[in-house]
Formats: structure tokens, sequence, C-alpha cells
């Protein structure tokens, strides 16, 4: 399970690469208004880059124990010569051919149709597959509730019989709000990692 569970990495990166530790949460309220139909084929509309954007995640994982859950906060701080938005957690988005990718995965593509699906090869011996899940979701988190989110699921490949699974709830405006990876081995689910968006702070995409 060990080789499994390392594999959890880039696919949680690649989420998270946009999105440190603070010390308040935001209510549940009504849910948000969702974006103009016109931004269905714009992938920023559920993944907002700009220099000073900024999330707030809570780590439900089950790696945290008793500890209690952890806080982890990531702003974006640059755009680089290439277009890159880059984050104070050295990861790096920007916005080509119609998705939202970092330096070797597109992370989230548009029209935002059920079944829509790509891939990514991030290696000689792994492909990342995506799949728009499910559209127009209503989902509560400590920073709020959101309608019209869209559920990415993204599989790879980590054994002959076992799989990494992520699952990344975008809401309109805003950018992930929900992630969860789990290792799938001979088709059971094992959670290996849950957060979720405690407060945020965004503007719309520098072009």
């Amino acid at each position: 399970m060990r080789a499994v569970h390392r594999r959890t990495a880039p696919l949680l990166l690649a989420a998270l690469a946009a999105c440190a530790h603070a010390p308040t949460d935001a209510s549940p309220a009504a849910p948000r208004a969702t974006p103009a139909a016109s931004s269905a084929g714009d992938p920023t509309a559920y993944f907002p880059l700009a220099v000073g954007n900024e999330w707030t995640w809570i780590d439900r994982s089950p790696q945290a124990g008793q500890g209690g859950t952890k806080r982890r906060t990531v702003r974006i701080v640059s755009r680089d010569a290439e277009g890159y938005f880059v984050d104070d957690a050295r990861g790096a988005l920007k916005v080509a051919h119609g998705c939202v990718q970092d330096r070797v995965r597109r992370v989230l593509c548009a029209p935002f149709d059920a079944d829509r699906s790509w891939s990514s090869v991030v290696s000689e011996t792994s492909t990342e597959r995506y799949q728009i899940a499910a559209t127009g979701l209503t989902t509560t988190v400590p920073a709020g509730t959101f309608a019209g989110c869209v559920l990415v699921r993204a599989r790879t490949r980590a054994a002959e019989d076992a799989e990494m699974l992520l699952e990344t709830t975008y809401a309109p405006g805003v950018g992930p709000v929900r992630i969860e990876t789990f290792a799938v081995v001979n088709g059971r689910r094992i959670p290996q990692v849950q957060a979720e968006l405690a407060s945020y702070r965004t503007e719309r995409t520098s072009r």
C-alpha cells in the first residue's frame, strides 16, 4: 500500500496548485450564484487565476489522526514569463487550449459537460485520465454553500490491481472547494486525503 500512497501526491498537488495556515472559518451561507452561461467555455470560470488569489483549506484526512484538523493556505504570488501563475507552495498554473494546466497535466478543461473526458501523460509509465463526473451540484463546505458546482474525477494506475482516484469539486468563481483522494485496491476505496475550503479570496483571471 505504501507504493499506492505515494501516487497521491502529484494528483493532490495538481488540484491544490493555486489554492497557507489561517485562523478563521467562514460560516455556511446561502448558495452563491453561478456565472453566466457565456462562461461555460472558460475553465477559469471554475478556477480563477490572478496574483493575490488565496485559498485556505481544512485538512480532514484520516492521517491527521487525533491531532485535530490542519489548515493550509496557498496564495498566488507572481506570474512568470511563460504565463504561469506561481503560488507560495511552488505550484504553477496557466490557461492554455481551453484548460487550466500545470507544467505536466491538464487539471480542468472546458466546456463543462457531464461525461466530458481528457487525459494527461505525466511520465513514460503514467497517464492520468480525467472526467467531468457531475454538473449543477450544490456543495456545502466551511467556506459556504455553492451552487452550480462541477465534480471532476481523475484516475491513475498505481499497480496491477490498484489505482489512485482524485475527486475535486469546483465552484464557479471560487475554484476547488472539496478535494478527496482514494486508493482503490481490488475495487475497494481506501480514503487517503480529504480537504475542504475554509476561506478564499479570488479575483477574475488576469489575461
